[in-house]
């Protein structure tokens, strides 16, 4: 197994007006990191649906310490993320059933509201993992494709050598 390089956490309040600030953050990383552009959006896409899932469903009204954890696991293969918060448990089985099989042949109006945001995420990622025991868990992973992106040996955490 590949060891981390970095890790990195970020927790912020669970409102809307900090869903950018995840967003700016990923896009930060992902971009060091050397992905390409509509892996960036992606990544972005994915994490966005991710906190707005806590923000319209993990915490009660006045319920204390809204807040959601992002932690960013970052490989030299890939980049792992989790995004967490204390609020209500999920039934993790059940609301794939609920959510059923999306078809490509499926009009948009025979679709269920709500549960998109998730079948989008397992879509725009590699690997995609929710846990709901203590609060939730989306643990999201992208894979760095490396025959996209022109590899001088510069790690994340090496400096990049200045143009002559």
């Amino acid at each position: 197994m590949t060891r981390t390089s970095d890790s990195i956490e970020m927790k912020v309040p669970a409102k809307p007006e900090y869903v950018g600030v995840v967003r700016l953050t990923v896009s930060g990383i992902a971009n060091r990191l050397g992905y390409s552009y509509d892996d960036i959006e992606d990544i972005k896409i994915a994490v966005a649906e991710a906190c707005t899932n806590v923000v319209n469903h993990a915490y009660n009204e006045g319920q204390e310490g809204n807040d959601m954890q992002v932690n960013f696991g970052v490989y030299e293969d890939r980049l792992e993320l989790v995004i967490s918060d204390q609020g209500g448990t999920i039934d993790v089985e059940k609301l794939k059933q609920e959510r059923g099989p999306i078809t490509e042949n499926q009009a948009i109006e025979d679709l269920k509201e709500g549960g998109l945001g998730l079948f989008l995420i397992e879509t725009l990622m590699d690997e995609v993992e929710i846990r709901g025991d203590s609060g939730v868990m989306i643990i999201m992973t992208k894979f760095l494709q490396r025959d996209e992106v022109e590899h001088h040996g510069y790690g994340v955490s090496k400096e990049i050598p200045e143009q002559q």
